[in-house]
């Protein structure tokens, strides 16, 4: 089936193979001594980690975020490597998250648009910061309507620092006109506290509404019988099962990037709260890529330097099986009634 928009692909595809997102932010310290020597240099070595991890998790993955800070940190041939992971993914039919957190203005937002919109680094879905205003996703915005790319933009973080800005109490008369008017009357018209989050949120609800009734009309039970999707979703961390349960019933028609799942500490029976209505993906990063570190069946040869890249991988793929599963049970239980 075609779809408008990106996101809307990727919704549809969580109802064919669960939702799990596998995060190929590969550090070269993820790597074993010896298998860094086989390589030319620390990003072929990476590129050849990440090809392997992408076959062995395939069968798993609904998709794959790639945070562009350690290819970055390899210096030219470390994009290279960023390039080559994003081709590679999107050439077996996967959505690729860029994982890239622009957030700039005027021309150089312009300028990280179609650069990672287009080009080398051309990516299916990005994340974006929108704390400098929403006219920092306007340039984004041309592409997402010319080309039907998506963007995830960060609303409730997963770190425990997301307290020192985004769970900041505002002043309600200091909200813009625009923004104050929209908000349901639950906030609105209560004596609670307005935090910087729920303004971004309203925002965020008020640039997708256009691109929802679009997508309503040409299907109205959206993609696989969920909800509609806009083209925008929200990245929203599952490390506090209120803040999952308030966010999730806010905005039912927004599809999140659900980070900290895994080695953050999140939980699966958190990020499940956040997958209904319109549902989501859940990202595991170092729980898949590192798993080989903690796996009993490979401590002999990992203490003996006689790993292989391809025990690395299988490692790798059983991690993802087992993350999906226990998503998978997670999701159930919560329409059961027994989750979060």
């Amino acid at each position: 089936m075609k779809y408008a928009y990106e996101m809307q692909r990727l919704q549809a595809l969580c109802v064919e193979k669960g939702h799990l997102c596998v995060g190929l932010d590969t550090d070269i310290s993820y790597l074993p001594p010896e298998i860094i020597r086989l390589y030319d240099s620390p990003a072929d070595a990476v590129e050849a980690f990440n090809l392997a991890v992408i076959e062995s998790t395939a069968p798993y993955a609904v998709c794959y975020k790639v945070q562009i800070a350690y290819y970055e940190a390899l210096g030219y041939s470390g994009m290279k490597c960023y390039a080559n992971t994003l081709k590679a993914v999107r050439a077996a039919g996967i959505p690729v998250i860029a994982d890239i957190k622009r957030g700039d203005i005027a021309d150089t937002a312009s300028a990280y648009a179609r650069a990672h919109f287009s080009g080398d680094f051309e990516a299916d879905i990005v994340t974006l910061n929108p704390y400098m205003g929403f006219d920092t996703l306007a340039p984004f915005v041309e592409w997402i309507d010319r080309k039907g790319k998506g963007a995830f933009v960060l609303l409730r973080t997963s770190n425990p620092g997301m307290n020192d800005i985004e769970r900041l109490p505002l002043d309600k008369g200091f909200i813009p006109k625009r923004l104050a008017e929209a908000f349901p009357a639950e906030i609105k018209d209560s004596s609670k506290p307005v935090h910087v989050l729920d303004a971004v949120g309203q925002g965020l609800s008020a640039l997708m509404e256009p691109y929802l009734d679009k997508t309503a009309s040409g299907n109205p039970e959206g993609a696989g019988g969920c909800p509609p999707c806009a083209p925008f979703g929200a990245v929203v961390g599952c490390t506090d099962s209120t803040d999952a349960r308030i966010i999730r019933d806010r905005y039912r028609n927004l599809f999140f990037l659900i980070p900290g799942y895994g080695a953050q500490g999140g939980a699966a029976d958190i990020a499940a709260a956040l997958l209904a209505e319109a549902g989501g993906v859940v990202n595991s990063s170092r729980g898949i890529i590192c798993s080989w570190k903690k796996d009993s069946s490979l401590a002999i040869k990992a203490s003996s330097g006689t790993l292989t890249l391809s025990e690395i991988a299988e490692s790798a793929g059983r991690a993802a099986f087992s993350a999906k599963a226990e998503i998978s049970a997670a999701v159930k239980n919560s329409a059961a009634g027994t989750g979060v």
